[in-house]
């Protein structure tokens, strides 16, 4: 097995120039590589593990040390080829949807279509090109699919650095893109660390979180996180971050959206971000009257397919709560009250309750 500590072959600096410019002929906006000594990374998931701030993820924990040691989740790694794509798409409605209650608010990266194997295909040709330059070697890509460090990876191989909300931060992109990787055992020169932090004493990412989950820099609670609300928890929201939620009903970019470094995004070129069935602007009553088969549908492809038809209208139930009274609000919420799911039910009960104290706020105002 490769020594992950031995210096790069010679020859192989050339095969690295031409692996980065490959990269961007495939579309990546960026590519570096990095060795895989992820010891300080270890040490701060081990203490945000042990503050629960995890939640029900358990995925997190459970794979141990094969998240921080890539080589014991692909045998003879040595070598992490990471790249990132930017996601945002051309002419989609973003803080103006959040400023307006009786539409949805959905997390810009799902707007269109999954990016997972879009990627994973990308990094596939990326190896065979590498392969028929070098011969056969070992590899592996990830794409968010295994327990992959992405974004300690990421800082290593020079993309980035961690924010105060603990995204990868880029000073041409923000943290609007998606990252991938590539596990190899060639001895690859590795690329400079992104040391430098641009954040400074700016704070608008934690003055901007509606729940108050970042708790400290760059530590964020996910037990408190909308993104981790809507789409990781399969039981109730606690009550006590359902009104925060607004008309988020999956995910939440509040704390990316407000980062100076944000401005400087530039539009994706990808037709599959490009947003489907109105999902950057649709009204909450229009995709709360979706069917359980026209949500299967509709949603094929997409990021939130994952999280299934009952969450998707406990979600979307609290956006209703949170929005302006009308009568149809209260009409489409009553009709979901004999819904099977109790899940649901919960939520719609919560929803019809607050409308109520909305209409009679307005009929005691005249």
């Amino acid at each position: 097995m490769s020594d992950p500590s031995a210096p790069a072959d010679a020859h192989l600096y050339p095969l690295a120039e031409r692996i980065k410019a490959w990269g961007r002929e495939l579309g990546f906006q960026q590519l570096g590589i990095t060795d895989v000594d992820l010891a300080e990374d270890e040490a701060r998931l081990e203490r945000w593990l042990a503050a629960g701030y995890h939640g029900e993820m358990g995925f997190m924990a459970k794979h141990g040390t094969k998240r921080t040691r890539p080589a014991e989740l692909e045998p003879g790694t040595i070598r992490v080829i990471s790249v990132r794509l930017d996601y945002l798409p051309a002419e989609v409605e973003t803080a103006k949807v959040l400023g307006q209650p009786e539409r949805a608010y959905v997390s810009r990266y799902a707007t269109g279509r999954d990016y997972h194997k879009l990627m994973r295909k990308r990094l596939a040709t990326l190896a065979k090109w590498i392969e028929a330059e070098v011969g056969p070697f070992g590899y592996r890509a990830f794409v968010d699919s295994a327990p992959v460090m992405e974004r300690a990876l990421a800082r290593k191989a020079g993309l980035g650095w961690f924010g105060k909300n603990a995204m990868l931060l880029n000073p041409k992109a923000g943290s609007l893109f998606f990252l991938g990787e590539l596990y190899t055992d060639l001895p690859l020169p590795v690329d400079p660390p992104f040391e430098s932090e641009h954040c400074g004493s700016c704070s608008a990412c934690r003055t901007a979180c509606p729940t108050d989950a970042i708790v400290e820099d760059r530590v964020v609670d996910a037990r408190a996180c909308i993104s981790y609300l809507t789409i990781e928890l399969h039981g109730a929201i606690p009550e006590r971050y359902r009104e925060a939620m607004g008309n988020r009903v999956f995910g939440c970019d509040d704390c990316q959206l407000v980062c100076p470094f944000t401005r400087f995004a530039r539009v994706s070129q990808e037709p599959d971000f490009a947003p489907r069935h109105d999902l950057d602007r649709a009204s909450l009553l229009a995709l709360f009257a979706w069917g359980e088969e026209e949500f299967l549908e509709k949603t094929a492809g997409s990021p939130i397919r994952r999280i299934g038809y009952a969450r998707w209208l406990r979600n979307l139930a609290v956006g209703l709560g949170n929005a302006p009274w009308s009568e149809a609000v209260e009409a489409a919420l009553r009709a979901r009250l004999p819904y099977p799911s109790d899940l649901v039910r919960e939520h719609v009960r919560w929803a019809l309750a607050r409308q109520r104290e909305k209409r009679q706020a307005l009929i005691a105002s005249g």
